[in-house]
């Protein structure tokens, strides 16, 4: 598995695991926008990343780009669960970077 988008009356539940190349994270991207355009009021996000790999620095370039994305379409706040500090540490320069980190417990 790669990544998972599902939608849940909170908002989005996410999953990624194993090894996200850019052209998976982009596929990511473009599946959620079409989800996304669908929201017409804040969400919250719960994101699962406990089997996920360490992203290549392209994978985390895209991954800015998609925390962006949610967050300009409603994303309240998020909720990030991890098993790996090097990930924890990795994710968390990814929302400062993209002006995310605030909304993340």
């Amino acid at each position: 598995m790669v990544y998972k988008i599902e939608k849940e009356r909170y908002g989005f539940k996410l999953i990624f695991g194993g090894f996200v190349n850019a052209q998976e994270m982009h596929r990511w991207i473009k599946k959620s926008e079409k989800k996304l355009s669908s929201m017409e009021k804040e969400f919250v996000v719960f994101v699962d990343m406990r089997i996920l790999k360490l992203l290549p620095e392209d994978s985390l370039k895209i991954m800015k780009k998609g925390q962006i994305l949610y967050r300009l379409k409603g994303m309240e706040r998020s909720v990030v669960i991890l098993d790996n500090i090097d990930i924890k540490m990795q994710f968390e320069k990814i929302a400062k970077k993209s002006n995310t980190f605030q909304w993340e417990r």
